[in-house]
C-alpha cells in the first residue's frame, strides 16, 4: 500500500523545519533540553492536525508558535525556577519574539545552534552526536550507524551531552571568530555525517534523503562564508558539491540504485562540478591539506573522468594513501582497499580487506561484505561472491541498496546455473 502523499509531505516538512524551529526556541528560552521537548511536542501536534486539516499557510510559523506556547506553559508550571519572571513579561517577550520571526533569523538560529552544540566543554564525540540529533534531525539509531556503535551507547552519549549543556549554562549565541576555531572541526564533522546520511540513507525505502543532504550543504555554505579563509571548510563544501553532482544519475526510474561505473555521466551536474573544483583549487595551495580536501580531490578525479574506464585510479590510490595516514576511520581503509584492487588487482584488495575483519566497528556493517563480494566477483570466485552479496543485503536497511545486492547475487547464481539443452 502506497503512503498517503500528504502524510509523506508532512513528514518531510517536519524533518526540514524542526531544527530551524528548535534554534528559535533555544535562542529565546536558553534551555536546550526543554526547548527540544517543546519542539517535539509541537511536531507531534502538527503531524496530527495537518494530516486532518491540511497544511497551514506558514508551517514554520505554526510550529514555532506552538513550541513557544509549550515553553511558556512549562515556565508557568515551574514557578520556583522562574520566580523572577512574571506572567506578563513572558507573554510580552513571546509576542515580541513572534513578531520578529523571519527566514534570515531562522537560518542564523540553525547555524548558532550548530555551534552551540559543538561547544568545547563537550567531548567531540558527544558534541557531534548531539548536533546530529538537534540540527540534523537524525534518530538515535541513524547516529549510532554513522558512528559504528550500538544504539544504546549512542543514547547514553546524547543524554549526557544534553545534561552537560544544561549544567554548564552554555549561551545560545553565535561565537566570535576566535571562539569558532576550537568548535569548527566538530561542526564540520557533524555536517559531513548529516550529508552522508542524506546522500545514502541508513534505512528506508529511498536511496537518499534529500532534506538532509540539502540542509548539510546549506549550512556548510554558511560556514564557508563565516570562515572563508579556512581550507578545510572549503574542502568540505567542495566535497559535497562534487558528490551531490552525481545525484541525478544515481537512481533509475523506479528508484533503483545505479552504481558509479554504470551511471550516465551526461546527467551529472556540470555546474556543481565546476564550482567544487574551483573551490578545491583555491583551497589546496593554502598550506596544510586536511581530510576533507583529500576526499574532495578523490571526488574530483571521479567527476573529471569521461567514463568509468578512464578513471585515474593510481591518483585515487595515492590520495587514499595520504588519507589513510590521517584517519583511523575503517571506511577510509575499506575504500583504500578498493582503490588498491583497481590498480593492483582484486587479490590485493581482498588481502587488505582481510585486515578489517577484526574491526568491531564493521562487524554489522554491510559495506565490508559488499566490497568483498565485488572483489571476489572480479577475481572469478563467484560462489563466494554470492555468499557475501547476500550477507551484505542482510545487513542494510536501505531498500534500494538491499535490492541491488540481492540482484547481484541472483545474477551470479543465474550465470552459474547450467542451461537446459
Amino acid at each position: 500500500m502506497r503512503a498517503d502523499p500528504l502524510n509523506v509531505q508532512i513528514e518531510r516538512l517536519l524533518q526540514e523545519l524542526t531544527p530551524q524551529v528548535l534554534g528559535s526556541v533555544v535562542r529565546r528560552f536558553r534551555d536546550f533540553a526543554a526547548a527540544e521537548d517543546a519542539v517535539q511536542e509541537a511536531a507531534l501536534a502538527a503531524a496530527g492536525q495537518w494530516s486532518r486539516d491540511g497544511l497551514p499557510e506558514n508551517p514554520r510559523a505554526w510550529l514555532t508558535q506552538v513550541a513557544f506556547r509549550r515553553m511558556v506553559d512549562q515556565i508557568r508550571s515551574d514557578a520556583a525556577r522562574r520566580l523572577r519572571e512574571s506572567e506578563a513579561a513572558l507573554e510580552a517577550a513571546y509576542q515580541k519574539e513572534w513578531a520578529a520571526l523571519d527566514t534570515a533569523a531562522q537560518e542564523d538560529d540553525t547555524l548558532a545552534l550548530l555551534f552551540m552544540c559543538c561547544h568545547p566543554s563537550l567531548t567531540p564525540a558527544s558534541a557531534i552526536a548531539l548536533t546530529l540529533r538537534a540540527v540534523g534531525g537524525l534518530t538515535t539509531a541513524e547516529i549510532a550507524h554513522a558512528f559504528l556503535v550500538p544504539e544504546a551507547t549512542m543514547a547514553q552519549r546524547i543524554s549526557r551531552a544534553k545534561q552537560n549543556i544544561k549544567n554548564s549554562g552554555i549561551p545560545f549565541e553565535m561565537p566570535t571568530a576566535e571562539e569558532r576555531v576550537p568548535r569548527l572541526r566538530s561542526v564540520l564533522h557533524t555536517l559531513y555525517l548529516i550529508f552522508n546520511e542524506g546522500y545514502t540513507s541508513s534505512n528506508g525505502p529511498d536511496l537518499r534523503r534529500g532534506d538532509l543532504s540539502y540542509e548539510a550543504m546549506r549550512l556548510t555554505r554558511m560556514a564557508h562564508h563565516l570562515q572563508a579563509e579556512d581550507a578545510e571548510v572549503a574542502g568540505l563544501y567542495a566535497l559535497m558539491l562534487l558528490t551531490d553532482a552525481r545525484r541525478p544519475a544515481r537512481t533509475g526510474p523506479e528508484g533503483e540504485l545505479i552504481p558509479l561505473t554504470q551511471q550516465d555521466r551526461t546527467l551529472w551536474n556540470r555546474g556543481q562540478i565546476a564550482e567544487g573544483i574551483a573551490l578545491l583549487s583555491e583551497a589546496l595551495p593554502r598550506g596544510s591539506v586536511g581530510p576533507y580536501q583529500l576526499q574532495a580531490a578523490i571526488a574530483a578525479v571521479h567527476d573529471e573522468a569521461a567514463s568509468a574506464d578512464e578513471t585515474d585510479w593510481p591518483q585515487i590510490l595515492a590520495l587514499y594513501d595520504m588519507l589513510r595516514r590521517m584517519s583511523d576511520n575503517p571506511m577510509v581503509r575499506l575504500n583504500h582497499a578498493i582503490a588498491a584492487a583497481m590498480v593492483h588487482g582484486p587479490n590485493k584488495g581482498l588481502e587488505l580487506l582481510d585486515t578489517l575483519q577484526t574491526d568491531v566497528r564493521l562487524t554489522n556493517h554491510h559495506r565490508l561484505d559488499a566490497a568483498r563480494a565485488h572483489l571476489l566477483e572480479r577475481a572469478g570466485n563467484h560462489q563466494a561472491a554470492i555468499i557475501h552479496y547476500r550477507a551484505a543485503a542482510g545487513k542494510t536497511a536501505n531498500l534500494p541498496e538491499r535490492n541491488y545486492l540481492l540482484t547481484q547475487a541472483a545474477r551470479l547464481s543465474s550465470e552459474q546455473r547450467p542451461s537446459n539443452g
